[in-house]
């Protein structure tokens, strides 16, 4: 946009300069970085709140158009009645001043207001992909060892359900899985060494959430219990690449059914493991879980573990 302006200004005199200043200034690069920082938002919100809060934060890109664009329609008006461009005014009838007004009013002034948002944005927006990927992290810390409440109250009659295995491969128990800086992964659940690629609902139940990055989603039972597939160790860094999900969020699965295809070749390949965490959300609601057969190989849809919940 900056170099687009540059253009307008000292490229005026020349058709095909214009021309590409307009092809430029139509290259919106900033709403595109708009958009990827609002998503990222939205894990660094449910960090801090507890909510995770989708629709609010997306509704803001939307909210900024309407109101920048109703802003714009009134600049280019005042622009124009200060310049003299009114009613039968043709452009030879406009004077030196009413071409100096229109040069400072429609070029110099959001020249200077395109560089000084450029300089607040880099100074003052701090959420890059590697800071969204410690969000991520630290986020999946505290959910799996229950400092973040939906804010729905559990009944208190236990009530049980059986997990399945989301994948094929080899069951792991928590302690046993490690990340990429050599930390045991925290909260109860277990884990899968996987033999393939492809992610299965664990049971019969809701999508909650997804994680931007798509490496984690969280399903919730029928009878509430609430558990994240967390897939690979590490993978967030990956910000979604070879991942490929059949589902969207608030969308009810059943138990096998085929949700997520990741590449474990791409994972792997970037130093990153890839294994398959199964964890509960509210751990301190888990009131008993029958033991997990560490080293057993399974496959996607059999039964892994019985977990008594309140």
């Amino acid at each position: 946009m900056i170099l687009a302006y540059g253009l307008f200004i000292f490229g005026r005199n020349n058709v095909i300069l214009m021309d590409l200043g307009l092809a430029l200034f139509n290259i919106n690069f900033a709403q595109l970085v708009t958009v990827l920082t609002l998503t990222d938002a939205i894990e660094y919100g449910q960090l801090k709140s507890g909510q995770r809060n989708e629709a609010v934060v997306l509704a803001v890109r939307p909210m900024v158009d309407k109101f920048t664009g109703a802003i714009s329609n009134a600049l280019v008006g005042y622009v124009a009645i200060a310049a003299g461009m009114t009613g039968s005014a043709t452009a030879a009838d406009m004077t030196s001043h009413d071409i100096s007004i229109f040069n400072i009013m429609a070029l110099y002034v959001p020249l200077i207001l395109a560089v000084l948002a450029i300089i607040i944005f880099i100074s003052k927006v701090t959420l890059s992909e590697k800071k969204h990927a410690q969000v991520v992290e630290e986020l999946k810390s505290k959910l799996a060892q229950g400092k973040i409440e939906d804010g729905n109250l559990p009944a208190a009659n236990v009530k049980s359900t059986a997990i399945y295995a989301p994948a094929d491969g080899k069951l792991m128990t928590m302690s046993e899985v490690i990340d990429e800086n050599g930390k045991t992964f925290p909260g109860k659940g277990f884990a899968i060494d996987p033999s393939s690629g492809q992610i299965f609902a664990t049971f019969d139940g809701k999508i909650k959430f997804t994680f931007g990055t798509k490496h984690a989603f969280e399903i919730v039972t029928e009878n509430g219990l609430q558990v994240i597939v967390h897939v690979g160790l590490g993978t967030v860094n990956l910000r979604g690449e070879g991942f490929e999900s059949y589902y969207d969020d608030g969308q009810i699965v059943k138990k096998g059914e085929l949700l997520l295809e990741f590449d474990r070749d791409l994972a792997l390949k970037n130093g990153y493991k890839d294994t398959i965490v199964i964890f509960y959300t509210q751990p301190g609601r888990v009131e008993k879980m029958s033991k997990i057969s560490a080293g057993k190989v399974v496959e996607h849809g059999q039964k892994v573990v019985e977990v008594k919940f309140k």
